[in-house]
């Protein structure tokens, strides 16, 4: 079976990576919107507190798995070290990078952050005796922790917005090979 595209990393690259832009794109955009419009504020962080450990998960896991199969040609190697290669920094190294450290950065910083300040608002909520999303007459404890958790979930959705379009991006530099 010398040549079989069954012994290249090839095809596990290309699941992987649709793997990792369906999830990107399916949570972003559809999960997320449609729970929205869909359920209460209380359910959709209840849900979304259980979902993002996978999520963020599985685009970490997946990218990890998109840099170590790297299918390289004549002129790179496979995997992480043909990533590496000076002619491929751009168009592969920084997208594939910036998807793995997006997800990381979530999964292992600003989530847990923003589940603190999210238990942080739970507590509050039961001082103030009204919820964390009682605007009026919020106490000013509240207030912080809305203006921490808002900044939060901010950075958040800015790392998974990088995270979808590197990965978009690279999907450009893929189709390009595949000519």
């Amino acid at each position: 079976m010398a040549g079989s595209i069954i012994a290249s990393v090839a095809p596990f690259h290309i699941i992987s990576y649709g793997t990792v832009l369906g999830t990107t794109f399916f949570h972003t955009f559809v999960t997320t919107v449609i729970m929205i419009r869909s359920v209460d504020i209380q359910t959709f962080s209840t849900v979304l507190i259980k979902l993002w450990p996978y999520y963020f998960g599985v685009q970490a896991a997946g990218t990890a798995a998109l840099a170590l199969t790297y299918p390289g040609n004549s002129l790179t190697q496979s995997g992480i070290s043909g990533l590496l290669a000076p002619s491929l920094r751009w168009g592969t190294l920084v997208p594939i990078a910036a998807t793995f450290v997006s997800s990381i950065v979530n999964l292992f910083v600003a989530f847990p952050a923003t589940l603190q300040v999210e238990k942080d608002r739970c507590g509050q909520a039961k001082r103030d005796g009204k919820e964390w999303f009682e605007k009026e007459g919020a106490s000013a404890e509240m207030q912080a922790l809305n203006r921490k958790f808002d900044m939060l979930h901010g950075v958040t959705a800015t790392l998974n917005l990088t995270s979808f379009f590197a990965t978009l991006a690279y999907g450009f530099t893929l189709a390009g090979r595949l000519q």
